[in-house]
């Protein structure tokens, strides 16, 4: 096959070692956007918690690190795996939302940006190495990822790095039920130009709507009764964003798989952002169910929401990783598979990209 398409040639990730589980919140005070507390006993929030978002644990940074320190490691992985020499790099992409956020505060620090923090520390020399961020919500590592592709289709790059990485447990508010849903990680990708291969980015989807749903992830005050008005936390409105959710990227998903030219039975593995384990299995039906298809093929969405929370813009790379390295049970890839990612977040935003292994 002639032309150039986008490659994936090496993958890492990042899990932090510090595990929280749903017992760990077993002593916590929770109130409401009201700043009425919450009567029922923790362990029975926790418990519900787990019902609706299947989330068990989740990790956590320990306090000597930034999200891009993470990064690094994450980065370092997946050059390794590439087996590329970094001062070839044209771009790193690094998709975060909140930056550095220094521990036991909640001040962000995004200057100089993290991927040029993330540079240094790789040691790349190469001036002409471009290193920047993007902000695109949860779905920021997907997007990067896309943009890599229009520069390498467009001639302007050869090779680059996208990274997500993310320190949620810094800017959550602990009396928020919705804080036990988020959590740390980072996952870096190489994307490099190859030549007269099958293997590859196919296609892509991505829209914003900015409306009403603008707000349906923001910073708010704490749902502690009489908090500081000017300090704020990561706040989402569960049921809109799960309405959302399951409205719009299905369809979303099939655009991009139609425009690949790839059939749905020939589909081998779905990437969903890990936000919510309900709210993914509803996306993953409904994306079926527009073929007339009522009966999910086996083993077709790994997740490890249950075990690492929702790290965001890290969630679908560490996943990735996962899976490509035969570390998740039940699933494996192989060279000619079709995988489609997917993910959703502030914005609100939502993208695809239908890949080949």
């Amino acid at each position: 096959m002639s032309g150039i398409r986008t490659v994936i040639t090496g993958i890492g990730s990042f899990i932090p070692d510090e595990m929280k589980s749903n017992r760990d919140f077993a002593s916590h005070e929770f109130y409401g956007e009201d700043n009425e507390r919450i009567e029922l006993p923790s362990e029975i929030i926790a418990d519900k918690f787990k019902q609706i978002t299947g989330i068990e644990e989740r990790r956590y940074a320990s306090k000597e690190v930034n999200a891009s320190d993470l990064a690094v490691i994450a980065s370092q992985r997946a050059i390794e795996d590439a087996g590329v020499d970094p001062e070839t790099l044209d771009q790193i992409i690094f998709a975060h939302n909140f930056g550095n956020v220094i521990s036991e505060t909640i001040q962000t620090d995004a200057m100089p940006a993290l991927a040029s923090r993330v540079k240094k520390a790789l040691g790349i020399k190469n001036p002409n190495c471009i290193a920047y961020d993007i902000l695109f919500g949860c779905p920021g590592w997907l997007q990067g990822l896309i943009q890599a592709d229009a520069f390498i289709k467009s001639g302007m790059a050869r090779k680059c790095l996208v990274i997500g990485a993310e320190t949620l447990s810094r800017v959550i508010d602990i009396y928020d039920r919705d804080s036990m849903i988020f959590s740390d990680g980072a996952g870096a990708c190489i994307a490099e130009a190859k030549e007269n291969t099958e293997s590859g980015i196919l296609s892509s989807s991505v829209q914003s709507h900015c409306g009403v749903e603008v707000d349906y992830l923001f910073m708010g005050k704490s749902n502690l009764p009489d908090s500081d008005p000017s300090v704020r936390y990561i706040k989402l409105r569960g049921r809109k964003v799960y309405e959302y959710a399951i409205k719009y990227v299905p369809a979303a998903m099939k655009d991009c798989l139609d425009k690949s030219g790839v059939k749905i039975h020939q589909l081998k593995k779905v990437f969903l952002h890990q936000a919510n384990e309900k709210m993914d299995e509803g996306i993953i039906k409904k994306m079926y169910l527009l073929y007339g298809i009522n009966e999910l093929p086996e083993h077709i969405m790994p997740m490890s929401i249950h075990k690492l929370g929702n790290s965001s813009v890290a969630t679908i790379p560490t996943l990735f990783d996962l899976v490509k390295k035969g570390k998740l049970e039940d699933h494996s890839l192989q060279t000619g598979d079709v995988v489609l990612f997917a993910s959703v977040g502030a914005g609100m935003n939502i993208n695809a990209v239908c890949y080949r292994i």
